[in-house]
């Protein structure tokens, strides 16, 4: 009877381990949903308003939804999003879309375009990173308002024949779902076997 209730704890333990990796799994945000990575018609709002009513979490992965070519992200620190200026990049300009982020560290992050003047009519956005879900929704950063009129050649909209937000190639990691909390629940389930034929 003792080793039958081993057992029963011992499988309780692995589901409820499995379970709590699934629930901590990552999230597939899409820069702008359908509007994706462009210049945005209506200027900066359109990307702090997105931002505003998402949620980020360390792990989740940010797709940036582009036609190479025509676009790219580059993450910056505040004062060169405020100047929409690509002095002092953080990591790698991101020439190939879409381009996948994955969120690695707490607080605010700043992306831009860095072509034209696509950043200053409003391709560009702030994000703020949580650790856990049970954070509160970040207030929406503000943003400069510095949206010049469209005179110039060089920052009309990109045509949207690029890939939609239904259309992108899946990430290493499909939303809610976590590679690694797989790797770990498979792990445990496969030990299950072996500690049965201990106690039997």
């Amino acid at each position: 009877m003792e080793r039958f209730i081993m057992c029963i704890l011992f499988f309780v333990i692995i589901n409820a381990v499995a379970l709590m990796q699934f629930t901590a799994a990552q999230t597939v945000h899409v820069v702008g949903d359908d509007l994706g990575w462009t210049v945005p018609q209506n200027g900066a709002t359109a990307y702090s308003n997105w931002a505003a009513s998402k949620r980020f979490l360390i792990g989740d992965i940010l797709v940036f939804n582009f036609t190479t070519n025509e676009h790219d992200v580059l993450q910056v620190p505040r004062a060169s999003f405020d100047e929409c200026s690509d002095d002092n990049p953080i990591g790698n300009m991101l020439i190939n879309g879409p381009a996948n982020v994955t969120l690695n560290s707490t607080g605010e992050q700043y992306y831009i375009c860095t072509i034209g003047r696509h950043c200053e009519l409003g391709q560009r956005l702030a994000i703020t990173v949580s650790a856990t879900s049970s954070s509160p929704l970040p207030a929406p950063s503000p943003t400069t308002p510095t949206t010049p009129s469209p005179t110039s050649n060089d920052c009309t909209p990109a045509p949207t024949s690029g890939p939609t937000a239904g259309s992108i190639p899946a990430p290493n990691a499909t939303p809610n779902s976590s590679s690694s909390s797989s790797v770990r629940a498979t792990l445990l389930l496969s030990m299950f076997p072996i500690f049965m034929s201990l106690v039997f």
